[in-house]
């Protein structure tokens, strides 16, 4: 079978700081590749539209995916998804990713008639017997399908991570992919899923907080098999478990693998294994995301971080001494006033540390989309991308955006800029001697992308398509928020879920 997989357009974030592969959307491409169809994969990240509608006049897929892990590209997957059908009316339209997992039948409804199911859960033990049913019949009994006809059986769960491959090879305009001055940069899963439960991720209800390893070798195979110097690890939580982190060194180390890395993790991870971190400071290490999300505890408090202002001040000091630059994140309530705001930018600045902000926004799937009193005051799909309000603000909206780019400006005075040029005139000559301009492009785009003006004009775009309203839900029995449940992996048998 022909089948065309499809990454959205990217985000306001991605404008500047990072534009990463679509390692997901490769790894459902391999396992449908695996499965003997034959498949092709546009990402318009990096690719325009002219691109896509010249792959379907020529290649007319019998069947398009679109890969939809973030709300804010669903407008634009679904008129995709209707221009594919005008053009090829017998192929099969599948949605499939993270957020639309928590949406699925209100996007099938608005979709009216486009997108013929809904792909919830795990991508990669779907696709085969997806497209098996595209052809012989019998899609809505498929596991982890929604169609009109209801849900089918409960999802899928991978028993292992180290397969499928992903397939990389069918990526065109890899070098446009770069997180900050790694650039070109390439992503690779060491572990999937949090144990952890932060109230404003999805990632735990996702996964129904489970946590699954690669083994070492797999790991170590696939980021030898990676041409590009700089690769981005993707966990959500890097190194939990320790001696998992140290397995993939030695081998890592056994290959005599070199290349740069960003990951993420918590404070507390590096706060009780700094010798991992170490030891992978030691094999290219370069860049750290914490999560901080707030530098009081109440707002740790709120956010469930279980972790205290001391740990996070801690492991700041920690990775210094390592050798590794810290980039932090913090949650900007729309709750707060101009003192709130002044008191985060003098912290921001008297820090080291590159420090971003994301705005509080409730998401379907974590628990504060079910919990949280306030009204939300816009259900527009595409400004739930951490850098709008979408619940009422103690300023005036307009203020609100004055103070939230003011803080964010932090960035462009510390890190980014003709200052920021200077200092970093190696790496950029580096990479510009290779081609790379991700990076110096980067450098002068803030006040292009982030202006209290165009963020406030967004409020004011035509609406199409809406968020369904959250239900008010006890979620004192956590399991009902989740996505996939540890009894249904792939191979074992899964009952039909009662519509």
């Amino acid at each position: 079978m022909r089948v065309l997989l499809v990454h959205p357009s990217a985000l306001m974030y991605s404008e500047i700081f990072l534009r990463l592969e679509p390692l997901g959307l490769e790894r459902v491409a391999g396992a449908a590749r695996d499965a003997g169809h034959t498949v092709r994969v546009v990402d318009l990240q990096v690719a325009g539209e002219d691109r896509l509608r010249r792959e379907v006049m020529s290649f007319r897929p019998q069947a398009l995916g679109i890969s939809l892990n973030y709300l804010a590209n669903i407008p634009e997957a679904i008129e995709l998804a209707a221009r594919v059908k005008r053009v090829v009316p017998g192929c099969f339209v599948f949605f499939g990713g993270h957020s639309v997992s928590f949406v699925a039948e209100e996007v099938l409804q608005q979709a009216d008639g486009a997108v013929d199911a809904v792909v919830r859960g795990e991508g990669e033990p779907v696709i085969a017997p997806l497209l098996d049913a595209v052809r012989d019949g019998g899609v809505d009994g498929v596991p982890g399908v929604v169609t009109a006809a209801g849900r089918g059986p409960a999802p899928l769960m991978l028993h292992s991570i180290d397969s499928p491959l992903p397939a990389r090879d069918l990526m065109r305009n890899r070098r446009r992919y770069f997180i900050g001055e790694l650039d070109p940069c390439a992503s690779i899963e060491f572990t999937r899923g949090c144990p952890w439960d932060c109230s404003f991720c999805s990632a735990w209800t996702f996964y129904g907080r489970s946590y699954r390893k690669a083994s070492p070798e797999a790991a170590a195979a696939e980021l030898a098999g990676i041409r590009e110097p700089n690769v981005f690890i993707v966990d959500d939580v890097a190194f939990i478990r320790p001696e998992h982190g140290n397995a993939i060194a030695a081998e890592v180390e056994r290959r005599g693998i070199r290349k740069r890395y960003y990951l993420e993790t918590r404070s507390d991870v590096l706060l009780r294994h700094p010798e991992v971190f170490e030891r992978w400071a030691r094999l290219g290490l370069r860049y750290m995301f914490l999560g901080m999300e707030a530098i009081d505890a109440a707002g740790l408090d709120l956010y469930r971080k279980r972790i205290s202002p001391d740990e996070n001040i801690r492991a700041l000091e920690t990775a210094r001494k390592i050798g590794i630059t810290v980039a932090i994140n913090l949650i900007v309530d729309p709750a707060w006033d101009e003192e709130q705001f002044r008191v985060v930018r003098e912290f921001a600045l008297a820090v080291p540390e590159i420090v971003h902000f994301t705005v509080m926004t409730p998401y379907p799937g974590t628990e504060i989309w079910h919990t949280e009193s306030r009204r939300l005051t816009t259900r527009d799909y595409r400004l739930f991308d951490i850098q709008h309000a979408v619940v009422p603000t103690t300023l005036p909206l307009g203020r609100f955006y004055e103070e939230l780019v003011r803080t964010q400006a932090v960035i462009n005075r510390k890190h980014l800029g003709l200052r920021t040029a200077f200092g970093a005139a190696r790496v950029l000559g580096r990479n510009l001697l290779h081609g790379q301009t991700n990076f110096a492009r980067m450098l002068w785009k803030f006040n292009k992308v982030y202006n209290p003006e165009r963020q406030l004009a967004d409020h004011r775009m035509p609406v199409h398509h809406e968020l369904p309203l959250p239900k008010r839900l006890d979620v004192g029995d956590r399991r009902q928020l989740y996505v996939h449940t540890r009894g249904a992996t792939q191979g074992a048998p899964s009952r039909r879920v009662a519509e």
